[in-house]
């Protein structure tokens, strides 16, 4: 891509990624886009092809684009939250707290309920351009196996959990990515451990040095993205954070190649 090409890509990437568009919503026409953004047509649809690569748009049709992640299903009314009458430290230090919560779900009576706290974590799956995914080979003493993760890490106290990101990739990789993409913030046991993950997905990247957290890193290899499906039946993919961004990104490229060939 040109300067200017590349500069009509960043204005509508960041339109699309600040939510100016809501799912669901029709795209301007290729006719009102070049007027407005001051590009020719056949530029402006290597844009479009790029933010459908990267799944930001799914194609409807010949040339018409939407911005993906409609739902049909509505949120239910009138279900009422639990009430939490109180809560007390069991034990605290600097990885983890354990609490005990006085809690009352609606209908039934209250009751005590262990949470624990763990930290803000933030994962990172990076993509390059032979479709292939930055991973880890390293073994995990609490279950006594090796396998396969993605690069991640906690969140510092008022840290950006993007700058986490970056950080945590370049420290256990050596690769610096290019361009980081939130896809989704989510918890890990949602039932009685807190402990908020954000989950990156990078496009391209560059080699900056050598790992530089020796008691992270492990063997660091490009695994081409076809091997998921059977590294995931091997039982070799570690941690819900790399199994979670992984079927993100399996999922966006099958929604794609659906789109593409209707």
């Amino acid at each position: 891509m040109g300067p200017k090409t590349t500069k009509v890509y960043e204005t509508l990437h960041t339109r699309l990624a600040s939510g100016e568009y809501a799912p669901g919503d029709k795209l301007p026409s290729e006719r009102t886009l070049t007027d407005e953004l001051g590009i020719g047509r056949t530029a402006l649809r290597q844009v479009l092809a790029r933010l459908v690569a990267e799944g930001y748009l799914e194609v409807r049709g010949r040339s018409s684009y939407r911005v993906p992640g409609t739902v049909s299903v509505r949120r239910p009314e009138g279900v009422q939250p639990w009430r939490i009458h109180g809560e007390r430290d069991l034990y605290e230090n600097r990885w983890v707290r354990l609490q005990l919560w006085d809690v009352e779900p609606p209908g039934v009576k209250r009751f005590e309920h262990h949470v624990v706290r763990l930290h803000h974590v933030a994962v990172t799956a990076v993509i390059d351009d032979q479709d292939r995914v930055l991973m880890m080979w390293r073994y995990r003493f609490v279950p006594q196996q090796f396998g396969w993760e993605l690069p991640g890490g906690i969140v510092d106290q008022g840290e950006d959990p993007a700058d986490t990101a970056l950080r945590e990739t370049v420290e256990e990789t050596g690769w610096r990515p290019k361009r980081l993409e939130h896809v989704v913030s989510y918890q890990p046991m949602v039932g009685m451990v807190d402990s908020p993950h954000e989950i990156f997905v990078a496009h391209g990247a560059e080699k900056v040095g050598e790992p530089t957290d020796l008691e992270e890193a492990g063997h660091i290899e490009w695994v081409p993205l076809a091997d998921i499906p059977g590294l995931m039946a091997r039982g070799e993919l570690l941690g819900s954070g790399t199994l979670v961004a992984l079927l993100h990104i399996l999922a966006a490229r099958r929604t794609q190649g659906l789109t593409t060939a209707q």
